[in-house]
């Protein structure tokens, strides 16, 4: 029986891949469904963390498998399988990269403004004045959540918010021409988190890789249609 470990993105949890699992154990397969650490109570971190730390403890589980599974990352959780195969080629059989993130966008000009001007006014301590403030916020706010599209991280506080500074900080395309293990990418043609020229270029530089775009589908294919999804994971198998 081929086994799938599905590794979750940031900020979700099991439980969004409930569907998923049923579809796929009712076509034959043996699927795990794993809670990263750091999203809920009982697993919140208690210090920083890094991709490193996620990949140590992917790899106890994994150390503890019978057999040889698959890696079906989302978003965050691409992240990790993208990596984690990289490093540990002989312990995985094959990749599903479902609207994967790891490739880190080109730093515009914007992009450097904003950044040195938010530096000065940590600096300055401008920030601190009751109503630059609030505007400061808003500003912030409207940064994240539509220029970068990173509402996690806007979202995130405590040990996580460094943690997925570290995290997206790390660019994988370097890596993505070494993986050797086949991998299966899965892209909605309307994601506007991780966008689908990432899709292609993933494509492009790990060998052995296929891509299926779902049309009309956004980030979250697993929610928005999950037998679609289900079935496209089957089909490559």
């Amino acid at each position: 029986m081929k086994t799938i470990i599905i590794l979750h993105g940031w900020q979700s949890s099991k439980e969004k891949w409930q569907k998923i699992k049923e579809l796929l154990e009712n076509r034959g397969l043996k699927v795990i469904t794993l809670d990263l650490p750091g999203f809920k109570s009982e697993t919140k971190l208690k210090k920083v963390w890094n991709l490193d730390d996620y990949l140590n403890w992917v790899n106890d589980f994994i150390e503890n498998c019978r057999e040889t599974p698959f890696l079906l990352g989302h978003s965050f959780g691409g992240r990790i399988a993208l990596k984690y195969s990289f490093k540990h080629p002989d312990k995985v059989k094959g990749l599903f990269l479902v609207s994967s993130a790891g490739i880190r966008p080109r730093r515009k000009l914007f992009y450097k403004i904003f950044g040195k001007g938010a530096w000065l006014i940590r600096k300055l301590k401008i920030e601190e004045i009751p109503l630059i403030k609030n505007i400061w916020f808003l500003a912030r706010k409207f940064f994240y959540y539509f220029i970068l599209r990173r509402k996690d991280y806007f979202k995130t506080s405590g040990f996580l918010k460094p943690t997925i500074k570290n995290i997206i900080e790390e660019d994988l395309t370097p890596i993505l021409g070494e993986i050797k293990v086949p991998a299966y990418i899965i892209w909605g043609e309307n994601d506007v988190i991780t966008p689908l020229s990432d899709a292609y270029l993933m494509n492009k530089e790990i060998k052995n890789s296929q891509l299926k775009i779902l049309e009309k589908i956004g980030h979250t294919p697993h929610l928005e249609n999950p037998r679609l999804l289900a079935d496209s994971i089957v089909s490559f198998l």
